[in-house]
């Protein structure tokens, strides 16, 4: 036994045959990846005695925010062509059926007031979209440079300027960073955070639009297709039963978007007025509460007040441009190149109230 399996030949001959070398040459170089990942995992939750619940947490849950940041990344081409694809539909039902439904049945100052107003919620929904979809959010230099930062990324392995934070699916720094659409297939940052604000309230005003404007013909189909079961069953052709399904999907999709994509409307509103992005607002939270312990009260050093926060995030530096810059399509870059921010007591007025 003790030649055998000991010290003898033969385990000598089965340490050469499987040794270190042929070892790492015998597994693939991804599972060595993923084991070396996760002893990394392992040691970092013994790391020093400062480790806390939440750092245990985020370690252990750190496989699962990986993947889905992986498939994120990789379904990010299929989320926008879903967008398209839905949005498309919606504007070719409106054409096919919904337009000569109005120009039968309407007045004409109503038929000026719709072909109007949704030739302008067509525009402004393609170019929001295409701009926040296309534009790059802002990333730091890559370079030494000279310009002020306030830590340092572990992951980018450079200085990190006011504001800015890391994404793990786009892999880089984003200046003032919001979070990642999916939809967008792109992160929301300081230079198109604008873009993606103006499209989400676009699309929600034509969802509203289409809702509210097609509730009477999404009735009336509804109970056209509920009849068919009747006895005996109404006759209906096959255009009717196309243009009454097509009627029932628009209503059914606009509406459930409106509800949705209203309530993230809502929620980014409220942050701009405040001065803050998504990230911002838990860090702010915990900088509160960590105060509030100390008697001290914790103010937001990029609140301008609330009416100056959205003349700085919409671009507005005189009265005209809430007709040029925000009521009609434009590309106009941010205040700011998104490295160095104003703090709020020199923060002056933009626009006169």
């Amino acid at each position: 036994m003790r030649v055998c399996i000991g010290g003898g030949p033969v385990w000598r001959c089965v340490r050469v045959c499987c040794g270190r070398a042929r070892w790492r040459v015998c597994v693939p170089a991804c599972v060595r990846r993923l084991w070396a990942y996760a002893q990394l995992l392992a040691r970092s939750l013994c790391f020093n005695t400062h480790t806390s619940c939440d750092t245990v947490n985020d370690t252990l849950f750190e496989p699962v925010f990986w993947l889905a940041d992986r498939l994120t990344r990789l379904f990010g081409r299929v989320f926008v062509c879903m967008v398209i694809v839905l949005t498309s539909s919606i504007v070719l039902i409106a054409y096919l059926v919904l337009l000569p439904l109005v120009l039968r049945t309407y007045a004409p100052v109503w038929i000026v007031w719709h072909l109007c107003f949704g030739h302008w919620l067509i525009v402004m929904i393609t170019f929001h979209y295409y701009k926040a979809t296309c534009t790059p959010p802002g990333h730091p230099p890559q370079r030494k440079s000279e310009l002020p930062f306030v830590s340092y990324c572990k992951k980018c392995v450079t200085p990190k300027p006011a504001r800015t934070h890391h994404c793990g699916i786009c892999n880089t720094c984003i200046l003032k960073m919001d979070h990642h659409c999916p939809w967008l297939n792109n992160c929301v940052g300081h230079f198109n955070h604008r873009y993606f604000f103006s499209f989400c309230v676009v699309l929600t005003l034509g969802c509203v639009y289409c809702s509210i404007s097609g509730r009477k013909l999404f009735i009336d189909a509804y109970n056209a297709m509920e009849s068919s079961f009747q006895t005996p069953a109404p006759t209906f052709t096959l255009k009717d039963k196309l243009v009454n399904k097509s009627i029932i999907y628009m209503w059914v999709l606009t509406s459930t978007v409106a509800v949705a994509l209203g309530g993230l409307t809502l929620w980014h509103a409220m942050l701009i007025s405040r001065g803050e992005t998504s990230i911002e607002r838990h860090i702010n939270k915990k900088e509160r509460t960590r105060l509030a312990k100390r008697n001290r009260a914790y103010r937001n050093p990029f609140h301008y007040g609330w009416l100056n926060n959205w003349k700085h995030f919409l671009g507005v530096e005189k009265r005209s441009h809430w007709i040029t810059r925000v009521l009609l399509p434009s590309g106009h870059p941010p205040f700011g190149d998104g490295f160095t921010w104003d703090v709020y007591p020199h923060r002056k007025h933009l626009v006169p109230v």
